[in-house]
């Protein structure tokens, strides 16, 4: 069998022909025109170089059918990893009580199927706080962890191809829960959400808790105004939420730095290595492209050590307008590297969404099943799966893992970069904008 792991967490196991059944019902439903190629069957049995060289075609695939907007956002393709997740981890079909946190610690208990997708827990919850119907898109569930001291780091938003019962469950650690929090970038929606009583308490509740973990830095006046409930929170501070801290290369390499998301833009509050604090902004707007690697370090131990134990390096990059003719790399190491771009292709969704004359009200809409799903600009937001070898006992290798979203590359040519990597590994920014220097 195949491990397919997403975000580097183990999904579900399938073997090829599994995968070959799947391909063929995506191509009964959509076309072998639009389908990838799929790695062909062997009459005999595989060397272990074909296994590694059809691994690596699987992985191929799998990335390339996620990243196409009509395929990976098909039931077909949900619904196959779906069933896997379930049959892999072995948990049946049956009624459970899921326990839901709010931002405030407040925990809402909601019955459901195991087999339950991420959109029905939704709309359970939602409905259990009396959120109104055209208010659910604004909110998602998220997979965070929980420290010792009662905070919280998030993993990863939960997505329509897994059950969010099984994929907290089979973590086997209590330190993983799911927690509600809004899902939107662009903070002018803040209006939409606080017409409603429900959206509004959420909104303050996750605001509150924001700022008391240190997510986002207000004054006294600010904070006298959220205690007292006397005026709406200002939006720049609503919008923000705030990832695991990170290293960057800039203003100069080896800076400790806490990045915040929101209000479109990256929020940047660096530890010079002069132990001297500096805070700035990066807009989404002026991010010309970006990309993610992940690389696995050769081993150089002695030949007892376990392969296993290398630890991956994530690494966020970005290429920033800084200037009317200048444009740099930016380079952010976490672990959150992927949480980072799905930040950005999120904000860069609605900014597009937003030109077009669209909202979040319209983004999001009923299946026939009754069954809430995200539209296709919202499902454009990926994470795909990715292939181990079943061979286990293969050497290391370091490689590169890109193409963690779906948007392709428009319009943008190869970078001057010395640590650039071909075209195909760059997220290209359809939300970019040109300015000059008076603007910056």
């Amino acid at each position: 069998a195949y491990n397919i792991h997403v975000n580097g967490v183990l999904h579900c196991r399938v073997r090829y022909s599994q995968l070959l059944g799947l391909h063929e019902q995506l191509r009964k439903e959509y076309g072998a025109n639009v389908v990838p190629a799929f790695p062909p069957k062997k009459i005999f049995t595989l060397t272990p170089a074909e296994v590694e060289q059809r691994r690596e075609q699987l992985e191929k695939y799998m990335q390339a059918v996620r990243q196409d907007p009509m395929l990976g956002g098909s039931e077909t393709f949900n619904s196959f990893l779906r069933k896997a997740q379930q049959e892999t981890q072995q948990i049946p079909t049956e009624e459970v009580v899921l326990e839901v946190l709010l931002s405030n610690g407040q925990k809402v208990k909601v019955t459901i199927l195991t087999s339950d997708q991420t959109e029905d827990v939704l709309e359970a919850v939602a409905s259990k706080l009396d959120l109104p119907d055209d208010l659910v898109g604004y909110f998602s569930l998220f997979l965070v962890r929980e420290t010792k001291d009662g905070a919280f780091s998030f993993v990863r938003k939960l997505q329509e191809f897994e059950l969010p019962y099984v994929s907290v469950t089979s973590l086997h650690n209590p330190e993983f829960r799911i927690i509600l929090r809004k899902s939107y970038w662009d903070s002018s929606y803040d209006d939409d959400v606080m017409e409603h009583r429900v959206g509004l308490n959420l909104l303050y509740a996750q605001t509150v808790s924001d700022i008391e973990h240190g997510w986002i830095l207000v004054n006294k006046e600010q904070h006298r105004q959220l205690k007292s409930l006397q005026e709406k929170v200002s939006k720049k501070e609503v919008g923000e939420g705030t990832m695991l801290p990170c290293v960057t290369d800039f203003p100069e390499k080896g800076c400790h730095v806490v990045v915040s998301a929101g209000n479109n833009e990256l929020n940047f509050q660096v530890r010079l290595p002069s132990e001297q604090i500096k805070e700035g902004s990066f807009k989404v707007t002026r991010m010309r492209c970006w990309r993610v690697t992940s690389s696995v370090p050769m081993s150089n131990g002695p030949s007892g050590s376990s392969p296993g134990k290398s630890e991956v390096k994530l690494e966020l990059a970005f290429e920033y307008l800084m200037s009317k003719d200048r444009l740099q790399w930016v380079t952010i190491t976490s672990p959150q590297a992927i949480m980072l771009s799905i930040c950005l292709q999120s904000m860069v969704d609605e900014l597009m969404v937003k030109k077009s004359g669209g909202s979040i009200r319209k983004m999001f809409r009923r299946r026939v099943n009754g069954a809430l799903r995200r539209s296709d600009s919202q499902q454009a937001v990926k994470s795909p799966p990715l292939l181990d070898s079943p061979d286990a006992s293969r050497e290391p290798m370091a490689k590169l893992s890109s193409k963690l979203t779906s948007v392709s590359l428009r319009g943008i040519s190869h970078s001057s970069s010395a640590n650039d990597v071909g075209a195909n590994d760059f997220h290209g920014n359809y939300a970019f904008e040109g300015i000059g220097d008076e603007d910056l």
